[in-house]
């Protein structure tokens, strides 16, 4: 049986955010929270669950995962298959928007609850080589924390390390399985972490449902369409820019040269000006020294009026 691929943002949507499958979720999440030393959740709600009207055609959609635990922490999941770019910025300003959001006309700010980005990327994005890092705003030096209300993960699937190692718990077998694990080596995650069961059991009944086939393949499709247009407009753009360097190189060029042209020509008429008024002073009678020093003229200048 080919399994579909829970990178697709609406496979693991499927598998992570159906109200069935909040358990699921929140053994993930509690995964992640503990890989970055911190306290397991007791309960998830989910804001914006599955449902079958999420059309994966239809740009408006949210395949992110929107839930809240129980003491009002907000929590972004978010699937990346391919390379958006600027995701530094984008998530920033993600979640800044659901952070201003909780904030009603007559609302206080001291109301504000923590909210925590976590993006699961199918690429590399920052320069070390750990599949989870975890950000927050500190002092530089003594690393005191500003504020706990954000939080930001990045899950790079390609850092990962593969085989699985038998008898390792955490993270890891999660986005193992994430990365596409081949279905053979499915009974070592799960012993590794049993949570993992209803998650497997899940891609393995959509991979056989038909419905379920039909809108993963036309997902996928959108998917790959709106990366290569990315790209294809990147592409361009580089090009278009390149050539626009090229021209404003070539124009800077030509002001140069007609900027030394001038520069030469007056340099020029002022030496031949200055040549004519000492050949009068000499006819004069002006003695040589005099004249160099009256025009400004070198020896060699002075000496080529007679030439």
């Amino acid at each position: 049986m080919e399994l579909l691929d829970p990178r697709v943002d609406f496979v693991f949507k499927r598998i992570f955010a159906s109200e069935n499958n909040k358990d699921v979720l929140l053994a993930f999440l509690n995964r992640i929270f503990m890989d970055a030393g911190d306290l397991p959740l007791e309960e998830v709600v989910l804001l914006n669950p599955y449902t079958d009207k999420d059309d994966p055609l239809d740009k408006q959609a949210i395949f992110d995962i929107w839930a809240k635990s129980v003491d009002g922490k907000l929590i972004n999941i978010e699937m990346q298959l391919f390379n958006k770019y600027d995701i530094e910025k984008r998530t920033l300003y993600y979640w800044s928007k659901r952070y201003a959001g909780q904030l009603q006309v007559s609302g206080k700010y001291m109301d504000l609850k923590k909210c925590v980005t976590i993006n699961i990327l199918n690429y590399k994005v920052l320069p070390n080589e750990h599949p989870h890092s975890v950000f927050h705003l500190r002092e530089d030096v003594s690393g005191a924390p500003l504020s706990d209300d954000i939080e930001i993960h990045f899950l790079e699937l390609p850092k990962l390390n593969q085989p699985a190692i038998p008898g390792e718990r955490g993270l890891v077998n999660w986005l193992l399985f994430l990365n596409g694990t081949h279905y053979s080596d499915w009974e070592v995650l799960q012993m590794n972490e049993p949570d993992l069961k209803k998650a497997m059991e899940t891609l393995e009944f959509l991979s056989q449902d038909s419905e379920a086939r039909r809108k993963y393949e036309d997902r996928q499709k959108f998917l790959l369409d709106e990366a290569s247009q990315r790209d294809g407009a990147q592409r361009e753009g580089f090009a278009k820019g390149l050539e626009e360097g090229r021209a404003a190189g070539m124009e800077e060029g030509k002001a140069k040269g007609m900027e030394a042209g001038i520069s030469a020509g007056r340099a020029a008429g002022e030496l031949e000006a200055k040549l004519e008024i000492a050949k009068n002073l000499l006819a004069m009678g002006m003695d040589s020294v005099s004249v160099q020093q009256a025009t400004g003229l070198t020896e060699e200048e002075l000496k080529s009026i007679n030439n």
